[in-house]
């Protein structure tokens, strides 16, 4: 109980900003956990031998085959390619035609891959910021003593002002700081698999035929990787 009495204890020397504080780390290891449970399904041995397997079949023009593949697995990079293939086995597809459809299904995907990203963007910026907040609260508390007409006769009522100031800092840091490195882990994930995305519709689309006069290897590049090229 030991253990207990003392986080008690600061939270209580902390002030109420510990509280808004306490309700960031809860969210955040919450969903940190949510996101590195999907990460470890998607990103699973087995998906990744699909994903080969499912590569190979298009390489090989084998299309019944990938979409079957694609149809098995319930993994967002499977719901994806099972999407655009249905969309590259109607009548009259090409790869011209396939890229605009490639682009939606990405940008519908988009939702999925990034889930929580801005939460836990938020949490890293506003947990020092009401870590600040307490800092500032503390110190006011301290100087409001110092300040008053009467004499202060009690070093511990000046010494609460700066355990807030303190504490509140601390946990504001180790907040910031216990979302920042799964928001930059889920992050680069999110990124590695739109990536992933964006090779699979080029492999669709390279399984298709050309319309002729069109260029060898049609963009499949997202809006977002246009912008910044």
């Amino acid at each position: 109980m030991g253990i207990v009495d003392d986080l008690i204890t600061f939270f209580r020397a902390g002030g109420w900003v510990m509280y808004p504080l306490l309700a960031l780390s809860v969210v955040s290891v919450a969903l940190s956990v949510e996101r590195a449970a999907f990460w470890a399904r998607t990103n699973s041995r087995r998906n990744r031998y699909r994903l080969s397997r499912m590569s190979a079949k298009l390489r090989a023009g084998d299309l019944p085959s990938a979409i079957a593949i694609a149809e098995r697995a319930s993994a967002i990079q499977f719901r994806y390619a099972a999407a655009l293939l249905d969309h590259a086995s109607r009548p009259g597809a090409d790869a011209a035609r396939i890229e605009p459809a490639a682009m939606e299904l990405i940008e519908d995907a988009r939702p999925a891959v990034e889930r929580f990203g801005v939460v836990l963007s938020t949490i890293i910026t506003a947990a020092p910021l009401l870590g600040i907040l307490g800092t500032v609260t503390g110190i006011i508390q301290s100087f409001r003593l110092l300040g008053g007409s009467g004499t202060v006769t009690d070093p511990a009522a000046v010494a609460a002002g700066i355990a807030v100031a303190l504490y509140t800092t601390a946990f504001g840091l180790v907040v910031a700081l216990v979302t920042l490195f799964p928001y930059v882990i889920f992050r680069t994930q999110s990124d590695r698999m739109l990536s992933r995305l964006e090779t699979i519709a080029a492999t669709v689309a390279e399984s298709l035929p050309r319309a002729p006069g069109a260029s060898q290897r049609p963009s499949l590049a997202t809006p977002d990787t246009r912008a910044s090229a």
